[in-house]
């Protein structure tokens, strides 16, 4: 089993990339093999519209410069996905945005290959604006038909400086368990 996590932050070992290793950690003592996927700062251009991609269908997205192809082979064969981004400005970065609207046009072009995978999303944020930034991320996991992964809280560690993250008590705690319901269901899933 894998798990892809996306990390959109521009921060590159920020808060983001922390709490994604945090929920990773986890996976990792069960047996499941884990990536994180730096898009922050790289993947940039979002999806212009123009469809190509349902008619080549060949798994590409027409924008060919910034790696998001280079992930596509990633995403449809991983058995899970992570996407985490900081909050910015009560929403997601625009890396991450331009994540979901080409890959999931690339994978809804070809077959829908992000259908029926375990997936969540994280974020970190400084106070305010988290649920939008998670309803974002969630939505587009929603509409990629995939199983998506709860925890005991919001999946939100509040935290501005990097390395501040891990003061959020209650914010780690929500990842561990986060990261334990999806050992839980990509057990389920897979066997």
């Amino acid at each position: 089993m894998k798990v892809l996590g996306i990390n959109s932050s521009p921060r590159k070992g920020g808060n983001t990339d922390f709490i994604i290793k945090v929920v990773f950690e986890i996976l990792e003592e069960a047996g499941i093999e884990t990536e994180i996927v730096q898009i922050g700062g790289k993947i940039e251009k979002g999806c212009n519209g123009c469809r190509i991609c349902f008619k080549t269908k060949d798994n590409r997205c027409v924008i060919d410069d910034d790696g998001l192809n280079d992930l596509m082979p990633k995403l449809k064969t991983c058995d899970g996905i992570l996407l985490g981004s900081p909050t910015f400005f009560s929403d997601v970065t625009p890396e991450m945005k331009a994540f979901m609207d080409r890959a999931g046009y690339v994978s809804n072009a070809n077959g829908g290959y992000l259908i029926h995978k375990a997936a969540t999303a994280i974020t970190a944020v400084r106070r305010g604006g988290a649920q939008h930034t998670l309803d974002t991320m969630n939505h587009w996991l929603h509409y990629q038909q995939t199983y998506m992964v709860g925890s005991s809280y919001w999946n939100m560690v509040f935290c501005r400086e990097i390395g501040e993250a891990i003061k959020d008590e209650e914010g780690m705690k929500t990842m561990r368990t986060l990261g334990e319901n999806m050992v839980y269901l990509l057990e389920r899933l897979i066997n």
